[in-house]
């Protein structure tokens, strides 16, 4: 077994820290201190490069190995795509049944998952397959649940029939008589709705999510493949954010919902459990994750967030494989655990899950992680720059490794050693993730407005001088305003992208106020 300093050494290889380029730079200049002949820079890049991650550890998802394979198969995408779907649909799936052992106490086996890929990626067609069986099973609990509702209704009518003869009894009688309503009323058992059969949505306000979950399932899935229309509307803009991602972090942790609302007084929901999967393109996450609020509450970080390299240029039908075995299997298997019933309070619906402990060798192993990440977390430690994301590390290490065992066996005791170490092998992926991709939520809006003009200029514009006016014209859609132009002109300036001519210079047969030579270096 690596010992605590084996994993820290492993982690300073695969997770520089942020100022590791600057100690390079420094190192090289140190080892060649020859003279060399003047030579003018060229045009400097504005952002830097976002390194490649670390393959997908696909034999760590033990039991979704296959499946997962079988989708990528079918597919041709990235694996890191269909492992993010599964992972979430399983989570969902086995939530309700068990709370996970952790190091830092009892914690729900929700996961929250966001799969970062373009337009074009396949997200929706990885999900599809592995949401097939959830789709179906929605659709015959929502068959049932209208049955049920028939039922209620038809009872509700005796119900108020009644009340309303006891009442009038009650308001004619006296003495005894009036008592004896009043006891026949007390005894009369309003019946209970039949709870809504949804077990996801996708663009939840809080209020709307607080509402299913007080009538319908304690256990739900928030699943959206188009996850920019979640973090970019209602229940994300400024008025409502910050109450949203409370509430998301307290069902994380699984705690309590509380609701205080005018007119329907105050509220308070135990055992709710919820998992999540956004499937969003770059840009969106970028300016998401660059909101300090969603920094500081914690909410990103509580994340297994991926950016997987694309496969596009390389999907050929003729290589496409199919496995209907894997996939049939884990149909079934997703069938059978939503058609288990979930432990829970008849009356109030709230999840009564059982501890699901973890074996001392797998909780040995969970220590090793757990300190090998606290080393890192020094100032200058690899880790440092995301002290959130890897603080939370060993803790979904355990959250993974109890979703993986509760999909091999709803029953299972406690979560042994193989399963701990497929946790941690995949949260050390997640971590490794969220570290190099830390750097790319920083970067303002007004440097991708710039890049975005570089590239615009470098690989559209045919002429080698530009005037304002032509950018404001023609150039990208996000920058057909002055303000904008303006300063993305000057950061390119700032960088030797483009050089200013003079005032009245002519361009294209005209004397312009504004106007720049471009510079078409490397990169």
């Amino acid at each position: 077994m690596k010992t605590a300093n084996d994993m820290a050494n492993d982690f300073e290889g695969r997770f520089p820290p942020m100022d590791a380029y600057a100690d390079d730079a420094a190192q090289r200049i140190e080892a060649d201190v020859r003279p060399k002949p003047f030579t003018p820079e060229g045009p400097q890049p504005l952002l830097r490069e976002i390194p490649l991650g670390q393959p997908f550890p696909i034999d760590a998802l033990g039991p979704l190995r296959d499946p997962v394979k079988a989708v990528q198969g079918m597919m041709q995408t990235n694996v890191a795509i269909p492992a993010a779907s599964a992972l979430a649909v399983a989570s969902l799936a086995v939530q309700g049944f068990a709370d996970v052992q952790t190091l830092g106490g009892i914690r729900p086996v929700s996961l929250y998952v966001l799969t970062i890929a373009q337009s074009g990626e396949r997200k929706s067609a990885c999900d599809a397959p592995l949401m097939a069986a959830l789709r179906d099973h929605e659709k015959e609990a929502a068959k049932a649940q209208r049955d049920a509702h028939r039922t209620f209704e038809n009872a509700y009518a005796l119900w108020k029939g009644e009340r309303d003869r006891i009442l009038a009894e009650a308001k004619r009688g006296k003495g005894e008589k009036r008592v004896a309503s009043q006891a026949d009323l007390e005894a009369l058992k309003e019946p209970c709705a039949p709870p809504s059969a949804d077990r996801t949505v996708t663009e939840p306000t809080f209020e709307g999510l607080t509402k299913l979950f007080a009538t319908g399932q304690p256990s739900l899935g928030l699943f959206s493949d188009e996850g920019g229309q979640f973090l970019g509307g209602h229940a994300m803009n400024s008025e409502n954010r910050q109450k949203t991602l409370a509430a998301f972090n307290d069902l994380w942790q699984g705690n309590p919902i509380r609701r205080t609302r005018a007119g329907d007084g105050h509220a308070t929901l135990y055992g709710r459990r919820l998992a999540v999967h956004l499937m969003a393109q770059p840009g969106v996450v970028r300016r998401f994750m660059a909101d300090p609020m969603a920094a500081d509450t914690g909410f990103s970080a509580r994340f297994l967030m991926c950016e997987p390299p694309s496969t596009m240029g390389t999907r050929k039908h003729a290589n496409a494989r199919r496995d209907d075995m894997a996939m049939a299997g884990y149909a079934a298997r997703l069938h059978a655990i939503f058609e288990t019933a979930m432990p829970m309070d008849p009356e109030t619906r709230e999840l009564q899950p059982r501890i699901l402990a973890m074996a001392p060798d797998a909780r040995a192993l969970l220590v090793e992680f757990s300190d090998a990440i606290e080393l890192q977390l020094a100032p200058r430690g690899s880790l440092a720059h995301i002290t959130g994301t890897a603080s939370k590390a060993a803790e979904q290490a355990a959250r993974i490794a109890g979703v993986l065992t509760l999909w091999a066996d709803l029953d299972a005791a406690e979560i042994g050693l193989q399963a701990m170490q497929w946790g941690i092998e995949l949260a050390e992926f997640y971590l490794g993730e969220a570290s190099r991709l830390a750097s790319a939520a920083t970067v303002s809006v007004e440097i991708a407005r710039a890049e975005a003009v570089k590239k615009w200029l470098l690989e559209t514009w045919p002429h080698a001088e530009i005037a304002s006016s032509e950018i404001l014209q023609l150039g990208p859609h996000a920058l057909r305003d002055a303000p904008s132009v303006k300063k993305a002109t000057a950061l390119l300036t700032d960088h030797g992208w483009l050089v200013a001519l003079e005032e009245g210079a002519m361009v294209r047969g005209k004397a312009r106020k504004l106007a720049w030579r471009i510079v078409r270096g490397a990169g």
